[in-house]
């Protein structure tokens, strides 16, 4: 259950929605919240290599979601098509079983240019399409196809110097060298369960790492996993479609029982070359979450996690002697979040490293040999990501929360550590940045947004000086959303002290307009509630079901429990072994902020949340029928014990340490406590939040004689893709609250 919160990039024309009701408008998933090149679609921002251009994946004018890859030129300042996905391949598009859920698993949705690389030297660019690979010359303008099999190749990429193309075949790694054409098939043994240079199933859904290999920067060697899934239980699995049920095997590790066995190993880039496996320790029952080379070639860092997630430990590996170092060791005695913050310097013989050890994630410089030199940044405020190291001139760029945890913005800290405490914030407006550096640190690329302004695209020197916009996404008498900004409604935000006052809390009030004196409305709080995520932001939320539920005479309140992110530790830590507690509890804390506003119908306050959210519908609505009079619950995790090892242990703990907590956490025991209006929908295909979830909730409500409400779409994955499914599904959502709230006090 990664969090990953993504935003639709569509703009559609506004004579294309026409036809629509304003609820169907808004309901097609944030239709009009992204900045637009050519009034398409961009996504996949990034600079080449030589900082010339900016490239970028936009739709195709007939078809949204078919992507072509642009550029806009720094030079001319024009933007223009570089490779139209058709030319290289047409038609309907095929994918392995492994690619699809590889998709899934990245939450990537579309078909023609889906991802895109640039050779290090920036001549050349690579393109997965359909199974197989292409192979663009940027000079010569020219296209190939690098391979033409009838299995599916995967996973491609260039090698760091750009002689090479490596992909998975039929779960072995390959290369291809570009020039001559010759392919080498690096490993052998990969069949069955063996799988080599893949990423298994918790390292895609949860740590986010989704490849299983590594060039040097030499392009000499290449290190790998070898994944063996034979100790994985077996779980026949049923994908329920309109027309058909399809039986799917799935190697599933739930939680407490075996992961796969994972070895890690090191390959010469030539012919015969024998794989060279690294001793991992005693101790078998790991995760191997991320490998970074040295810049030298001559070393291999790795990082080895116990089973507990409670340690973390940064290794080195020698290739000429063999010999292996811990460089750094993370404990505690919850959990350890994973980064991707490991930065080695390429001119001195230092590592950046992100740690929560104070409470609050930071980052660090240490020696190659493990030595801490200094603390980069301090704060009771955290760091995002790590963007940009300017050796040069000593600066380290990266986002983070210094000013506020509503907000995302970039700032840089000198790399001598001499200042921590006094950072200097580089964006300029209030909101949230996402930043992507070029290669020379000179310039980024801003994609900002607050709650009234929708994602804009532009390009800036590493001062925060704006150079040009790439999408200024304005709101004016032709942007599409300019006919309904009237009835567009921003929230308030505030803060509240959690009951047992031990943390704040940030909520954010949505109020319809024009609120009548003496008046009392319902209100729908919106939920997530989970780890790895945050609601409560100052970012654009666009024309979504929040502003039609405002429209229906509704307030809308959403809440940053416990648990959730981007506070620091002790904000995290308080879900430890037991879910559904103090989550609920800070919930609570809410609905009472609600029930002293004069304008709030403390009988008409219901909730509605998906996946975790799904899970907090269920567990107010079974704890707390006192504050919620009705929810909706969609694709819930009900029992922790049907969820896979990585997600669960980590917050759970495993389930022989931790039996009680595990019963505690799961919404069976409080069935019972039922007496509000429920409605349950769950996807009959969904491979994240199996539907035995439900199916397991559906009995248990049956047998405790409590009625509620089922709505189930054939075929849908746990993302609820679609128009045509969001759109009943969002339907389906107001008329349930509709009817509960609407036919009394109305």
């Amino acid at each position: 259950m990664r969090k990953k919160i993504t935003h639709s990039l569509a703009i559609i024309a506004l004579s294309l929605l026409s036809h629509l009701t304003f609820a169907e408008k808004i309901t097609i998933e944030r239709i009009y919240s992204a900045p637009s090149l050519n009034g398409k679609t961009p996504k996949a921002l990034k600079f080449s290599p030589d900082g010339q251009r900016i490239t970028y994946l936009q739709g195709k004018a007939d078809n949204l979601h078919r992507y072509d890859l642009w550029e806009y030129n720094l030079a001319s300042k024009e933007n223009k098509l570089l490779v139209d996905a058709d030319d290289l391949f047409s038609g309907p598009e095929t994918l392995s079983d492994e690619e699809k859920a590889r998709r899934e698993r990245q939450r990537v949705y579309g078909s023609g240019i889906m991802e895109y690389y640039f050779s290090n030297d920036g001549t050349a660019l690579l393109f997965p399409l359909n199974g197989d690979i292409y192979y663009y010359n940027l000079l010569s303008k020219q296209a190939k196809r690098l391979t033409n099999t009838p299995a599916f190749e995967t996973d491609a990429r260039f090698s760091p110097q750009g002689n090479f193309v490596s992909y998975i075949r039929e779960q072995n790694i390959y290369i291809k060298n570009i020039a001559s054409g010759k392919e080498i098939q690096l490993t052998k043994d990969g069949k069955g369960n063996i799988k080599n240079g893949m990423a298994e199933f918790v390292a895609q859904e949860e740590m986010g790492r989704m490849t299983g290999y590594w060039w040097s920067p030499d392009e000499k060697h290449i290190a790998f996993l070898k994944v063996d899934e034979s100790p994985v239980q077996t779980v026949i699995r049923n994908e329920i479609y309109a027309e058909d049920i399809k039986l799917i095997e799935q190697r599933y590790p739930a939680t407490g029982t075996n992961n796969v066995k994972i070895k890690l190993a090191i390959i010469e880039t030539k012919k015969k070359a024998r794989a060279k496996f690294i001793n991992l320790g005693k101790e078998t029952d790991i995760y191997i979450p991320r490998v970074n080379w040295f810049p030298n070639s001559e070393q291999l860092a790795y990082q080895w996690q116990s089973r507990d997630q409670k340690t973390l430990k940064l290794n080195a590996y020698n290739l000429k002697t063999g010999k292996q170092k811990t460089l750094v060791t993370e404990t505690s005695d919850h959990w350890i979040n994973l980064h991707n913050d490991l930065y080695f310097l390429k001119n001195s013989d230092r590592f950046i490293w992100a740690s929560e050890r104070d409470g609050f994630k930071h980052l660090y410089l240490y020696s190659n040999k493990g030595k801490l030199l200094t603390q980069l940044t301090k704060g009771n405020w955290v760091v995002n990501s790590l963007k940009s190291v300017d050796e040069e001139s000593g600066w380290l760029y990266f986002t983070g929360r210094a000013d506020t945890p509503l907000e995302r913005h970039l700032y840089k800290v000198p790399l001598d550590g001499k200042s921590p405490e006094h950072v200097v914030r580089i964006s300029k407006r209030n909101g949230f940045h996402s930043i992507v550096f070029s290669k020379d640190h000179n310039s980024y690329l801003d994609r900002f947004s607050n709650i009234n302004t929708p994602p804009q695209v532009s390009l800036h020197k590493s001062t925060g000086e704006r150079l040009t916009w790439l999408a200024e996404n304005k709101i004016d008498q032709n942007h599409p959303i300019a006919p309904y900004m009237d009835e567009f409604i921003s929230p308030t935000f505030g803060t509240l002290t959690s009951d047992d006052e031990q943390a704040t809390l940030y909520y954010k009030l949505y109020k319809p307009k024009n609120l009548i004196p003496g008046k009392k409305y319902p209100v729908i709080v919106r939920v997530y509630g989970g780890p790895h995520a945050q609601l409560v932001t100052n970012s654009w939320q666009g024309m979504d079901m929040t502003q039609y539920m405002l429209q229906q005479g509704y307030i809308v309140f959403q809440l940053d429990n416990r648990g959730s992110n981007y506070r620091g530790t002790a904000f995290e830590f308080p879900i430890y072994e037991h879910l559904g507690k103090v989550e609920v509890n800070d919930q609570i804390t809410g609905v009472k902020y609600l029930q002293s506003l004069p304008y709030v119908d403390k009988e008409r306050i219901g909730i509605f949340g998906h996946s975790y959210g799904g899970y907090m519908a269920l567990m107010t609505m079974f704890k707390a029928g006192d504050y919620f009079k009705a929810g909706v619950s969609g694709a819930p995790v009900t029992d922790w014990l049907l969820y896979d090892t990585h997600y669960t242990e980590r917050y759970l703990n495993h389930p022989k340490k931790n039996p009680e907590g595990y019963q505690q956490s799961s919404v069976f025991p409080y069935v019972k406590g039922l007496t509000g209006d429920l409605l349950v929908y769950h996807g009959m295909a969904d491979d994240n939040v199996l539907f035995t979830n439900t199916t397991k909730l559906i009995k248990a409500l049956q047998d405790n004689n409590k009625l509620f409400e089922l709505m189930t779409y054939p075929g849908s994955k746990h993302s609820m893709r679609g128009k045509k499914v969001k759109v009943h599904l969002n339907n389906t959502i107001m008329d349930f609250f509709d009817r509960h709230f609407k036919t009394i006090n109305p």
